[in-house]
């Protein structure tokens, strides 16, 4: 038998799962919600009356949804005993009372709140997206959502996002809100939106002042051991190297081994769709970045740019090796799902980092005698070496 307790830890622990969450506050078909309490056995009502009175008078307090009780004969009692059978509620708000949780009381309100006041094409994504809503304030979201309706490729007709004003959105809006954007568009466009980008799909100008550290890890590769290019200028001329390697922190250069034939672009971050220059088809690409949900989402990314690109030192292993002492907390994360783009054990290791306290190994603290085994991936240049 099971106390309130409990099912009440149960039903809080179910308002995690994202399946869970949007069928049963979007469905009504899953309502009513019946859960199993279980009678108690003989030997409790024979050896332990006082507990099976405590269990009783446990279920008689509550007061949300409906207990259903039913009369239970035992051998060794004179009389048929009325115990608890089943606990019954009725709606999402009978949910969120029965779990006794102020913090998922707020969760629920805030959640509620954008859902009444946006469409419902988006509420799909609004509740399975939790990190990215909870991290925003409700007016945020439903802006994004009005921002997300007005908006249609090539809407932007050359000007760069920020000068976009759309729905009372300010200048930085989209930068705030472009991981909620790019899922929103995806409802109404499809997967153009994440295979083009967001710039090119809106037809916006891509960040002219976004600069990339060239670094070359050869001598003699380039006129200049490190230099800065714009990203725009960089899909135009080819790098002289048959080695790339991109790095999503300029900052973890000095990390990397001195490698023949190869030059490393550094500091993209999010800023990738240089990466469908054609001269970048004709080389052998590397991308190593941060081994945590934004990392992987970034590889995702880079991957649709350039599908041969291969990932190195982002693998569960690596994260393991150096977790207890460098993983932190990813205050914010990309999203409760792996994005498309990623193989199955990039998918695994995204759903992994998701379930720990500690989800984020940063580039700068994975040990060099790790980073320097770059040289072997570029010696062998196998898949089967990638999974360091």
């Amino acid at each position: 038998m099971k106390s309130p307790t409990e099912l009440r830890k149960r039903l809080a622990r179910q308002w995690h799962n994202a399946n869970l969450r949007e069928n049963r506050l979007l469905q009504a078909s899953h309502w009513p919600l019946s859960l199993n309490i279980g009678k108690p056995n003989p030997q409790l009502v024979v050896e332990n009356p006082a507990a099976l009175r405590e269990h009783i008078r446990q279920w008689k307090t509550i007061d949300v949804g409906e207990v259903h009780w039913k009369p239970q004969n035992y051998r060794d009692t004179s009389a048929p005993l009325s115990v608890p059978e089943r606990w019954i509620l009725h709606s999402p708000s009978d949910w969120i009372a029965a779990c006794e949780n102020e913090s998922l009381h707020q969760e629920f309100s805030h959640f509620a709140g954008i859902v009444k006041a946006s469409d419902p094409i988006f509420h799909h994504i609004i509740l399975r997206q939790r990190s990215l809503v909870m991290a925003r304030d409700a007016k945020e979201v439903i802006l994004a959502c009005q921002v997300a309706l007005k908006l249609s490729p090539g809407i932007a007709a050359g000007k760069p996002l920020r000068a976009l004003s759309l729905a009372g959105c300010d200048s930085k809006f989209f930068e705030r809100n472009r991981a909620l954007l790019i899922l929103m568009l995806s409802v109404r466009f499809g997967e153009a939106v994440r295979d083009q980008g967001l710039e090119a799909f809106l037809g916006a100008a891509e960040d002219k002042e976004h600069w990339l550290l060239i670094a070359s890890l050869q001598d003699e590769l380039l006129p200049f051991q490190q230099m800065r290019v714009r990203a725009s200028e960089l899909m135009l001329k080819p790098m002289p190297a048959s080695h790339i390697v991109v790095v999503e922190n300029e900052k973890c250069l000095h990390q990397l081994p001195p490698l023949p034939d190869t030059i490393a672009i550094l500091g993209a971050g999010l800023n990738l769709s240089w990466l469908k220059a054609d001269w970048l088809r004709q080389k052998h690409v590397l991308y190593w970045g941060d081994i945590d949900t934004w990392g992987l989402s970034m590889l995702a990314m880079a991957r649709r740019y350039l599908p041969q690109i291969k990932p190195v030192l982002m693998t569960k292993a690596v994260f393991d090796k150096c977790a207890e002492q460098s993983a932190v907390i990813e205050t914010t994360t990309a999203g409760n799902e792996p994005p498309a783009g990623l193989s199955r054990h990039e998918s695994l290791l995204y759903n992994y980092l998701l379930s720990q306290k500690n989800g984020r190994l940063e580039q700068e603290f994975i040990p060099e005698s790790l980073v320097y085994s770059i040289k072997v991936i570029l010696k062998e240049r196998t898949p089967l070496q990638l999974g360091i």
